[in-house]
């Protein structure tokens, strides 16, 4: 009898509030990367109803930065530039960010890791971009849910939204898309019959097509409740961090404790899972395993990891030795040849901050080596 399951991942629109507090935070970042490249950062963003507060540690050189017009920015760029959203470019906004405590910058000074944690990467040859099917697809659907809204493809909706994909196995393998959950916002003359024929050909099967999917009208379900219309933190607040399985692999992989945004590339959170994932991908585009996940784990003002583990889930199509000497050659898993390796300390991590930190092309983690 094959081995059948069903397996659901989830991602979000640029203009979820957790999402607009992750953008936020990671604008912060970039802007001080741009003025140092050795900043150091830990910035929280919360959104909510009509406000933004800014909260954490920085330590940097050069130009002071506004961090109320980076928020504003980004809220416009988001879409909330809107008089009909209580939660606009003019909520008030209350920054309370100071300087880095000395105690960890002791530590960090000296090349060791920012905080203590454990870090997973992981990928497998489900698709091209070496991740799990369940969470590519979610993602590529809010990527378009953005789209069609952005280009007026879909004039009619509004910011935010989040997206579903369920994805049968057999043996393993995706067969089949089961199912997909939409919610968008939307003007209130649009009827939802309308937005749900719209979404399963504009957004859905345009997504689905591309990997040799589609799916029928009873298979979709847009907006359960019957009725949204408005998004954004005016409906649901928003934090950073809060959607690391959203960022990662869609709970398909395990993943580490710590979450990324807001956070320069000593805090190991995200710059060890970067390393992880870089490995794991390497490991499975090179053919030595169909499945890998990278197990990587750190101490606060330490330099290399206190552990670095493969797992192949008995995939591998080389010894495990092989593997392994192969992961050391790749790269040196220390704080600092994280950082020198995949040039982490150059302003990019907004791009990262919707549609997930894995499994999209421009990012030096995602780079397939030609050899070691």
């Amino acid at each position: 009898m094959p081995n059948e399951y069903i397996f659901t991942s989830e991602s979000v629109c640029a203009g979820h509030p957790d999402k607009i507090a992750d953008q936020i935070s990671d604008a912060i970042l970039d802007e001080i990367l741009k003025r140092d490249p050795k900043g150091r950062v830990a910035v929280e963003t919360l959104v909510s109803s009509d406000q933004i507060v800014l909260a954490g540690e920085v330590n940097y050189q050069g130009k002071k930065v506004d961090y109320k017009k980076i928020a504003r920015r980004e809220i416009k760029r988001l879409g909330f530039d809107d008089p009909r959203f209580k939660f606009t470019t003019k909520s008030p906004i209350i920054v309370n960010i100071h300087q880095q405590s000395s105690e960890i910058a002791t530590g960090v000074d000296d090349q060791g890791a920012g905080d203590q944690g454990m870090m997973f990467g992981f990928a497998c040859d489900e698709t091209k971009n070496f991740m799990p099917l369940p969470i590519e697809l979610a993602q590529q659907l809010a990527m378009r849910l953005d789209e069609v809204r952005e280009k007026n493809i879909l004039p009619y909706l509004r910011p935010d939204g989040k997206t579903q994909v369920s994805v049968k196995y057999i043996n393993d393998k995706p067969s089949e898309v089961t199912k997909v959950v939409i919610a968008v916002p939307h003007d209130e003359e649009i009827k939802l019959s309308d937005v749900k024929v719209d979404i399963l050909s504009q957004v859905v099967n345009f997504v689905l097509d591309k990997y040799g999917f589609s799916i029928g009208p009873k298979d979709l379900i847009v907006n359960g409740t019957g009725v949204w219309h408005i998004g954004g933190p005016t409906s649901d607040a928003g934090l950073t961090g809060r959607k690391i399985i959203v960022d990662t692999y869609g709970g398909y992989a395990r993943v580490g404790g710590g979450a990324f945004s807001g956070k320069d590339s000593t805090k190991v959170d995200r710059s060890g899972a970067y390393a992880a994932r870089y490995i794991a991908k390497n490991i499975v585009a090179h053919g030595l395993a169909k499945k890998a996940e990278v197990r990587l784990a750190y101490s606060i003002g330490i330099k290399k990891p206190l552990m670095q583990e493969v797992e192949t889930f008995g995939t591998n199509k080389v010894s495990a030795k092989k593997i392994n000497d192969f992961a050391q050659k790749l790269i040196d898993t220390s704080v600092s040849g994280i950082i020198k390796k995949l040039k982490l300390q150059r302003p990019q991590f907004l791009e990262t901050a919707a549609y997930g930190h894995f499994g999209r092309n421009g990012f030096s983690w995602e780079k397939v080596v030609k050899k070691v």
